[in-house]
C-alpha cells in the first residue's frame, strides 16, 4: 500500500474516531439535562417535568443517530479507499465523498433504528413516560379510593 493511501486512511480513521467521540458525549449530555430535569421534578413535585425530560431526549435520539450516520459513512469510505470491499467506489487520493454512501446501511433512518442507539433512547423514553403514567394516573387513582 502507498504511503499516500496508508496517510488517507489515516484521515478518515480521524474523522470516523472525532464522530464516534461526538456520539459518546451526546449520550452524556442526554442523561446529565435529563438528570437535571428529573432534580427540578423533586423539588417541585410537578409530575409533567418526566414528560419534559423526553423532549431533549429525542433531540439527542436524533443527533446521535446523525453522528453514528456520519460514521458508517466513513467508515464505507476507508473500506473502499482500502480496497476491502467487494465492489469498491472510485475515490481519488485524499478525496472526502461521504456523499457516495446513502442507502441501505449508509441512510439516517439505518442509524436512527441502530440497536444501540434504538436500546438507550427509548428506554429512556419509555421510563420517563412510565414513570409519569405511574404518578399521574395510578398514584391519584389510590389517593381518590383512600388506598
Amino acid at each position: 500500500m502507498s504511503p499516500e493511501i496508508i496517510k488517507h486512511l489515516e484521515f478518515i480513521q480521524h474523522v470516523i474516531t472525532r464522530m464516534n467521540t461526538n456520539s459518546f458525549q451526546l449520550k452524556g449530555w442526554s442523561i446529565v439535562i435529563v438528570s437535571a430535569i428529573l432534580a427540578i421534578y423533586a423539588s417541585t413535585k410537578n409530575s409533567y417535568f418526566f414528560l419534559a425530560a423526553v423532549l431533549p431526549t429525542l433531540m439527542f435520539w436524533f443527533l446521535d443517530s446523525y453522528y453514528l450516520n456520519q460514521e458508517r459513512k466513513f467508515r464505507g469510505l476507508y473500506n473502499d479507499v482500502a480496497g476491502v470491499t467487494e465492489v469498491p467506489k472510485e475515490i481519488k487520493p485524499f478525496e472526502m465523498r461521504p456523499d457516495l454512501y446513502m442507502d441501505g446501511k449508509y441512510s439516517y433512518w439505518s442509524a436512527f433504528f441502530s440497536v444501540t442507539i434504538l436500546k438507550m433512547y427509548l428506554t429512556m423514553i419509555a421510563t420517563l413516560v412510565g414513570i409519569f403514567l405511574y404518578f399521574e394516573f395510578y398514584l391519584n387513582i389510590c389517593i381518590i379510593k383512600g388506598v
